[in-house]
């Protein structure tokens, strides 16, 4: 189970309002590698657009692959895993970035969990590699929240992702990708491909375990399965238990992703460029996005503006609807469908009382010293959400609530608000050390 490179081979008009970030980093870099490990061996939901989309048909699978250039990832071989619902992965690959020094003791680890489409790459440039800058570089690096200087920053590609960890683009024992054939996983058995991750690195227990939206799901579930493992946890803008609501926006997002006669059931890998499933997964994302954003801000910033010189009475579009064919396009240019639909099923069977008495039960158990966020425009996870995660947590910190327009995608844009709370919690010492 020691970590191991692969080898390389040879909208319209509308109000200002910011799409991911307000602004990355361009001077950010990354410091060193990891002292614990042996060998050495991508960001939010949307950019403004500021350039012409990229030109030519998309790809059928935009996963990263082996071969590709590997930019910062490194990654760790950690064997078989049987899965909570019955199948079995022979051999599973994980993915990850680190940032800064490990501690001899190895006391000042920080595991970072990243959301449905994000990836490993989660402070720093664009580059070789890294299609995308990272996508909290304003609460990663040196001098940042979540310092690189003084934390060693550990982030996975999750299981059943598309850049680099095993998922549905991998291949599969045959040599061919696994495709179709990929079993369904849970936040459980992401959260235990973790695990070993960890073991790996050397690291007994997490400083801090953060995530937010379906990484926040997994961060609540690492607090669970390995309560003695997590000091201290950061729970934003997610939820304990997949509601009835978010279940049914999920299903919508499936459906029209496999309405696609190009998803050709999961297995697309051989098609041509053009002749992937980007339709279905364009449209997913496009139903997705709304639940990101919220209806006063797309209400403001776009409103009924028609997009450029088009005229919706003579079938054009208004600018909200250019903005989500956009992103729609976008995300079929950075991403894989079957990783999309494998990620948003474990959202849909996400339950921490599952077999453990309930939810309540499950989070009465956390011992880490806790801080659950909400975003209070959120209509993706709701703030009632956050509200349960803290009232059931012994001891955890009052709830705190980010005040944004933007919905969702808050907890990517408002730094301002979100890294003084970040900070604070680090520098406190855990429950135990006080």
């Amino acid at each position: 189970m020691s970590p191991t490179r692969p080898p390389t081979p040879g909208p319209g008009r509308a109000h200002p309002v910011p799409d991911r970030h307000p602004h990355h980093d361009e001077d950010l870099r990354v410091t060193h590698r990891p002292t614990r490990t042996t060998t050495p061996a991508h960001g939010t939901r949307s950019a403004r657009r500021t350039s012409p989309a990229p030109a030519g048909p998309p790809r059928a699978s935009s996963a990263w692959r082996a071969g590709d250039d590997p930019g910062r990832r490194q990654f760790v071989d950690v064997g078989p895993l049987r899965l909570e619902g019955g199948g079995r992965l022979p051999a599973v690959r994980m993915a990850y970035e680190t940032w800064g020094t490990l501690a001899p003791d190895a006391s000042n680890a920080v595991l970072v969990l990243h959301a449905l489409t994000g990836d490993s790459h989660v402070t720093g440039d664009a580059g070789p590699g890294h299609p995308t800058p990272g996508w909290w570089s304003t609460l990663i690096g040196p001098g940042a929240a979540i310092d690189t200087d003084r934390w060693f920053v550990v982030a996975p590609n999750v299981l059943g992702g598309c850049q680099g960890s095993t998922g549905p683009s991998s291949d599969a024992p045959d040599g061919r990708p696994w495709g179709s054939r990929f079993p369904q996983l849970t936040v459980r058995d992401q959260v235990a491909a973790e695990l070993r991750v960890a073991d790996a690195l050397g690291v007994d227990t997490w400083a801090l375990v953060v995530g937010a939206s379906m990484g926040g799901q997994r961060a609540l579930e690492w607090a669970v399965t390995a309560p003695e493992r997590v000091a201290r946890l950061a729970a934003i803008a997610t939820s304990a238990q997949t509601s009835g609501d978010q279940i049914a926006s999920f299903h919508t997002q499936l459906t029209a992703l496999a309405a696609d006669p190009r998803y050709r059931g999961g297995d697309y890998y051989d098609a041509p460029d053009g002749e992937g499933p980007h339709v279905g997964l364009g449209l997913a994302r496009q139903i997705a996005h709304q639940t990101y954003r919220s209806a006063v801000e797309l209400d403001q910033r776009f409103g009924r503006i028609p997009q450029g010189g088009e005229e919706p009475l003579a079938g054009g579009r208004f600018a909200v609807q250019s903005y989500l064919d956009h992103h729609g396009d976008k995300l079929a240019r950075r991403f894989d469908a079957n990783t999309y639909a494998a990620l948003t099923r474990s959202m849909i069977t996400h339950d921490l009382g599952r077999d453990r008495g309930g939810v309540e039960a499950a989070l009465a158990t956390i011992t880490a010293d806790t801080l659950v966020i909400a975003v209070d425009s959120d209509r993706l996870f709701l703030p009632a959400q956050s509200a349960r995660v803290a009232d059931g947590v012994p001891g955890a910190r009052p709830l705190r609530t980010l005040r944004t327009p933007y919905g969702h995608d808050g907890f990517l844009i408002e730094h301002d608000q979100l890294a003084p709370w970040v900070r604070e919690h680090l520098a406190t010492p855990p429950h135990g050390e006080r």
